[in-house]
């Protein structure tokens, strides 16, 4: 997994690229979070138009990820979820958990 960000209006928008599958990916986006976290933005919005792929360990990784921004006083939102990644959201029941949004824009303006 590659994993690029950008700021839109205090949101930071995490671009993954790939497949999601766990090792040194949860570390990568673990030790991103906690950067941002300790910058106080605290607003994350993951696009995930671009992962190919995710098993189990990649949707603890999300889950995780949810966790350490709730429990610092922020919140992960997701956007542009593909087909698989969705019914993979939705057999899990993880599809109640995160709020999911159509396009980045979309998510982004939800934090308003």
């Amino acid at each position: 997994m590659k994993l690029s960000h950008k700021e839109i209006d205090g949101v930071i928008v995490l671009e993954p690229k790939g497949k999601i599958m766990g090792g040194p990916d949860a570390t990568l986006l673990h030790d991103m979070l906690h950067d941002f976290i300790d910058q106080n933005k605290k607003k994350v919005v993951i696009d995930l138009s671009k992962v190919e792929w995710m098993n189990s360990t990649g949707l603890g990784i999300l889950i995780s990820g949810l966790t350490t921004l709730r429990n610092n006083g922020g919140e992960l939102k997701l956007a542009c979820v593909t087909e698989k990644i969705e019914s993979l959201l939705t057999i899990t029941k993880l599809i109640t958990v995160f709020e999911n949004y159509d396009t980045v824009e979309d998510a982004v303006k939800s934090f308003k």
